[in-house]
């Protein structure tokens, strides 16, 4: 079968993190390249149907930030040898780099909805036919927590679980961390830029969902707001808070909890 991205670049093991890689494609839905960083469990090579996390960065982020800011390989490697996640790969894509941060939305220059749910996706399991080639988890922090609750839902059928930690609820709200207006967000228009319209689209088949913000955080009121929300709707889910503000030290530690999560998942 012909490869939808025969000039994909895989990187050979980071030298001190040999189960991290990156790769470089470029896609269907941007107009360049884009970057992704790759954690793969031990002995990966000789595994099969092995589940994929999409795990999204917020703004001003990119690839590396899960990495070099968040320790996932070291959390990852110590929750493999404890027993408390499972062998996946993680896959930590740039959210296209538009500007500060592209809300993981379409705009008018690149659909950076597409690069996420569709390009990636497809490429990995391209690259290692040991991929589940079916479903993948999508999870991420402030607008990727918002990218990972918005198309979870939208693409419930091909998600297997979402998590998200200290999201932005609205694409409006990115407004708050990036000089743009509101509407910077909403080229694809209102609706389809919102969490309850994708939640009240799919609610009879909505995969696991799970979100959690810092007590600390200028975001909580937005997650207890979407919480009641999504109740009021009958959305099953689990919403956490914990002591912590909308920072690094707090994802480090609660990115454990999406890992956990995905387990528990695929234990059901």
């Amino acid at each position: 079968m012909q490869k939808q991205f025969p000039n994909a670049q895989l990187s050979g093991l980071i030298p001190g993190s040999e189960n991290l890689r990156f790769l470089n494609f470029r896609g269907n839905a941007l107009p360049g390249r884009g970057d992704v960083l790759l954690f793969a469990p031990p002995g990966f090579e000789s595994m099969h149907d092995v589940p994929l996390l999409l795990l999204l960065h917020g703004v001003y982020g990119c690839q590396w930030n899960w990495w070099l800011n968040g320790a996932i390989d070291r959390t990852g490697l110590a929750m493999l040898q404890d027993g408390s996640t499972t062998p996946m790969m993680i896959a930590m894509p740039s959210d296209g780099l538009w500007g500060d941060g592209s809300g993981y939305v379409p705009h008018a220059h690149a659909n950076y909805e597409a690069w996420i749910a569709d390009d990636i996706p497809t490429c990995l399991r391209e690259l290692f036919p040991q991929l589940r080639s079916d479903k993948f988890f999508i999870a991420g922090l402030s607008m990727g927590g918002f990218g990972a609750m918005r198309l979870g839902m939208k693409y419930a059928a091909r998600t297997l679980g979402i998590s998200a930690h200290s999201s932005v609820t609205h694409a409006s709200q990115l407004s708050r961390f990036i000089p743009y207006p509101p509407d910077a967000f909403l080229f694809a228009g209102e609706q389809e830029t919102d969490l309850l319209y994708w939640a009240k689209t799919n609610l009879t088949h909505l995969p696991p969902l799970r979100f959690d913000c810092g007590t600390e955080d200028s975001l909580i009121e937005q997650n207890r707001k979407l919480h009641r929300e999504l109740s009021d709707l009958g959305v099953p889910h689990t919403y956490e808070e914990f002591p912590g503000g909308h920072d690094w030290p707090y994802w480090t530690e609660h990115v454990r909890s999406t890992l956990a999560f995905c387990k528990r998942v695929l234990e059901r």
